[in-house]
């Protein structure tokens, strides 16, 4: 057990020595396309930092806010991969759960708020459930791969919202394209006051514990880690039912990036509309890429993302550089960590056949 713990410690120094240097290399990266494009890299970079750490309201009301939702769609990529299933559909998870999580409240926004809050953000988590279903199911059935169907998911929920926001979920005036907002009594708790921080951060922290601990220390966990290392060699092993593993992950990733989608909902932005997310389902393949599949790396990833399209407005705002720049930075990134698993890949295959 003490070699156990002691191996489980040096992975974690090494994979935060990992995360610094792939967060250096960013800076570097940021730094060089800034000098190409002909701006002043100390005046931009400083205007990053301001805004994702300059002061107190930037911390809470800036990157962490933007934090939680990478984060919860993170952990339900990383759950995914994990389980071998290449789930790219966290968006429409996401767009779905929120979608939910509006037709929810059309539905019960007049119940006691201590019950119609937990409902609106569970339903929307459901529903994310649901729609990675249907992936799962049309993968199993008809053998189509999920690369293809989460990514065409995505764009079926992206036009759903679209239609629901002007049609039956638009606004009573129907002026603008969007639900009705909710009202300040089914808004997620604010956890500091005056700040934007809620109480999705809690549950962000909370649920990446838990899944690191189930996949470390429950049978279901092991089974789950056994089919995404080797899906023969888990049926072969004969207690292992891989349909149904592989059903149950995808549903579980669909139902974590669902509730990003609710609480995005009823912590930030009180209604629904087109452009609900700005790309933080596709973005969290490289915060789960990035913190090697590992649950509590997601949130010290999802934090250096949060910070980076956090400082990417008031570098835009303060210095005139366009915050696209940052998704310049972010696709990097992604390159970088699948250059370093390959290299990784090829030397332990190397070294075995040396041995």
């Amino acid at each position: 057990m003490t070699l156990a713990r002691a191996a489980s410690f040096r992975a974690s120094v090494v994979a935060l020595c990992t995360l610094f240097g792939f967060a250096a290399g960013a800076l570097v990266v940021l730094t060089v396309l800034l000098v190409a494009t002909g701006h002043d890299a100390s005046v931009a970079l400083s205007a990053l930092v301001r805004g994702a750490f300059g002061s107190w309201y930037a911390i809470t009301s800036a990157t962490f806010v933007r934090m939680v939702p990478l984060g919860l769609a993170g952990l339900a990529v990383a759950i995914a991969f994990r389980a071998g299933l290449l789930n790219i559909g966290a968006e429409g998870q996401l767009l779905i759960g929120a979608a939910a999580a509006a037709a929810t409240f059309a539905l019960v926004g007049n119940s006691p708020p201590m019950l119609a809050l937990p409902t609106i953000v569970c339903v929307g988590a459901l529903a994310g459930g649901a729609w990675a279903a249907i992936a799962a199911w049309l993968r199993q059935r008809f053998g189509v791969l999920e690369v293809i169907s989460t990514i065409m998911l995505n764009f079926v929920a992206k036009y759903l919202v679209g239609w629901l926001v002007r049609g039956p979920l638009q606004e009573p005036t129907r002026v603008n394209p969007q639900s009705t907002s909710l009202p300040a009594a089914l808004h997620l708790p604010a956890l500091i006051p005056d700040t934007q921080l809620h109480f999705g951060f809690v549950l962000l922290a909370a649920l990446a514990v838990a899944l690191w601990w189930w996949l470390r220390s429950t049978a279901a966990g092991f089974r789950l880690r056994a089919v995404g290392a080797n899906p023969s060699a888990a049926a072969s092993a004969g207690r292992i039912n891989v349909a149904r593993t592989t059903l149950a992950a995808f549903v579980l990733s669909g139902a974590i990036a669902g509730l990003a989608g609710s609480v995005e909902y009823t912590g930030v932005t009180y209604a629904l509309y087109d452009n609900f997310s700005p790309g933080y389902g596709y973005t969290a393949i490289a915060v789960a890429l990035l913190a090697g599949l590992h649950p509590l790396g997601v949130l010290a990833t999802a934090l250096l993302f949060g910070a980076l399209e956090a400082g990417a407005n008031a570098m835009q705002r303060d210095a005139g550089v366009p915050s696209v720049v940052v998704s310049v930075v972010e696709a990097t990134l992604i390159l970088l960590v699948v250059a370093a698993q390959r290299w990784q890949s090829r030397s332990l295959t190397g070294a075995g056949g040396a041995a």
